[in-house]
């Protein structure tokens, strides 16, 4: 009797497994597939015609198939090509160092027998509070550091973040201290300890916070608004915010110059779908970098988010 009962307990556990896992992943999908569904309509939309999106809004399917919103996008191809050049050099550099700094100020703060870890660690927070502001930032850049028209003022804003660092910390501090211990025994120095020892062990972290700081640098275009004059230096946001920008003027200018309807709806200069065009050519590199980051992103995440 006892063994039947063990039986049927495990059959009964196993059929609430099967029925939990059914619920968890159908919710999981639905959830997944909503998360999709805008991205489908921006995909539909960059494939429709002004006067589709115009007259009927919005679908998951294209309407009215039309290449006039990616013509107008590659109408310099060269220009764009060198606007993404600009993005990608800046976005890997920047990151590279990025994690550098960071890494190295996050071990640095997260050994117990640094004398001034804690007042380092407030220097950091208080400037999560306060800042010089926009005023101050500008005349620094542009006055002090002679950073207009400059590559470095692309580059120097985002190569540090504190929330980064307080996420490689936490990761860091997760390691235990009997194995920097054993390599100071072994004759090992700071430094080839965090390359040799730390750094291995962090991966998850380091591809966290990685991510981050490519997308802050990939998305970057208001520093490129504040000191970058020369269109041949233009990031590829914000050479594709002037492009809207720009029709978005002349259209505006037409209207204020009374020009003949039927000459302004033969010219059809598309401007919801070339906002959505836009979007395809400045994601699709991102969305196709995730998914070699994405099982070290949870775990960078949840690690940083509960460790003290």
């Amino acid at each position: 009797m006892a063994k039947e009962a063990t039986h049927l307990g495990k059959v009964k556990r196993g059929k609430d497994v099967v029925a939990l896992n059914i619920i968890a992943y159908g919710f999981s999908g639905l959830i997944a597939l909503l998360c999709l569904i805008p991205f489908l309509m921006i995909l539909a939309g960059s494939f429709s015609s002004e006067s589709a999106i115009t007259a009927n809004g919005f679908s998951l399917l294209p309407q009215d198939l039309s290449l006039e919103a990616y013509k107008t996008v590659f109408k310099e191809p060269i220009v764009v090509l060198r606007a993404y050049a600009t993005t990608i050099v800046l976005t890997a550099v920047g990151t590279a160092i990025g994690l550098l700094i960071q890494t190295m100020t996050a071990y640095v703060l997260s050994r117990k027998d640094f004398e001034w870890r804690n007042k380092f660690s407030f220097f950091f927070y208080f400037t999560t509070l306060f800042s010089g502001g926009l005023v101050p930032t500008f005349i620094l850049y542009t006055q002090t550091l002679k950073l207009q028209d400059n590559y470095l003022a692309l580059l120097l804003p985002l190569v540090f973040s504190v929330y980064n660092l307080l996420v490689m910390k936490s990761y860091i501090s997760s390691i235990p201290d009997s194995l920097v211990e054993s390599a100071r025994i072994d004759g090992c120095g700071e430094v080839r300890t965090l390359f040799q020892i730390v750094l291995p062990l962090i991966q998850p972290a380091l591809a966290t916070v990685g991510l981050f700081i490519a997308l802050a640098y990939w998305n970057d275009w208001y520093n490129a608004m504040l000191y970058i004059k020369a269109e041949e230096k233009y990031p590829l946001q914000y050479f594709l915010y002037q492009q809207v920008n720009n029709i978005e003027s002349y259209k505006k200018l037409i209207s204020n110059n009374a020009v003949n309807s039927a000459v302004v709806s033969s010219m059809s200069l598309p401007t919801q779908t070339l906002k959505m065009a836009l979007t395809i050519v400045v994601t699709g590199p991102i969305i196709l970098a995730f998914p070699m980051v994405q099982k070290y992103f949870v775990q960078g995440i949840t690690i940083g988010a509960v460790k003290g």
